[in-house]
């Protein structure tokens, strides 16, 4: 793997903490964003001048997201690789949820990643091509009872980034999609938030998400082979456009795209059927 700088955001846990130490102990260069940045003190003390560090809330705007990426590629000259990690799961049906946890979560998952991404784009643009990594989820393709706002965002994120990778390919700057299925990064036990919950909801498919935090619930995916598998896509000579992770994931968009193509070819006369006449 060649030698390269990469900006991550939200290294201090999860597939971001793993990422920034496999790229660092590999010799790469990270600028890295945290909400706190004590959080990774130990990666600090450990590579040095290797890793640059940015206090970084995604909810605090585009201005204050748009002076951070400007300072990363001012300070580190080139950087060759942008990850959208920062992120989390909100789980609840949608009544359950508040008004200000449905924005926090759009803020963080969606606006976050579009706002990175649009502050970044004129330096990759400029300096002649990179890559850009959105860690997206299944739940980007597939949804779940009592994951309406975390799909939302996440559905988003994805059509965003598809879009985008066709503006963004006459300039040499490949997108890639990445979709992991469960794993052992504490994304359920420490980093998920849920609705308080309503009675009318009990025994019903929505309120399965509540046990999301269970400890005991397995997870499939391998933490290391997942995000050496994020990595490994920038050494591809085209940008994969998608990356599932974990055979949960697969088997979870296969079945949501089956279904979803099944539901399009069976109203395909009713489709037809709304043109107009054809001239002549």
């Amino acid at each position: 793997m060649s030698q390269r700088t990469w900006f991550i955001t939200g290294i201090s846990s999860g597939f971001g903490r793993r990422m920034a130490e496999i790229l660092l102990a590999d010799g790469n260069r990270v600028v890295g964003t945290v909400r706190d940045l004590g959080s990774v003190k130990d990666l600090q003390a450990s590579y040095g001048d290797r890793l640059a560090l940015y206090r970084l809330d995604l909810t605090e705007g585009a201005q204050a997201i748009t002076a951070v990426v400007d300072a990363a590629f001012t300070t580190a000259g080139h950087i060759d690789v942008v990850v959208n990690n920062a992120g989390y799961g909100l789980f609840g049906a949608v009544e359950e949820l508040t008004d200000e946890q449905i924005v926090h979560q759009i803020e963080t998952n969606l606006l976050g990643s579009i706002r990175v991404t649009r502050a970044a784009v004129p330096y990759l643009r400029t300096q002649g091509g990179g890559r850009i990594i959105q860690v997206s989820t299944y739940g980007g393709q597939a949804t779940n009872p009592g994951a309406s706002v975390y799909n939302a965002g996440k559905w988003g994120i994805e059509g965003f980034m598809e879009a985008t990778a066709l503006d963004l390919a006459p300039f040499g700057i490949g997108v890639t999609i990445v979709e992991p299925g469960s794993a052992g990064t504490g994304f359920r036990t420490g980093g998920a938030r849920l609705a308080e919950p309503l009675a009318a909801y009990d025994g019903t498919p929505a309120a399965m998400v509540r046990r999301i935090k269970d400890p005991s619930l397995p997870s499939v995916g391998d933490v290391d082979k997942m995000v050496t598998a994020m990595i490994a896509t920038v050494d591809q000579p085209e940008a994969p456009r998608r990356l599932a992770l974990g055979s949960d994931s697969y088997r979870y968009m296969r079945a949501a795209l089956t279904a979803r193509l099944g539901e399009l070819e069976s109203g395909k006369e009713t489709a037809f059927s709304t043109d107009l006449p054809k001239a002549g």
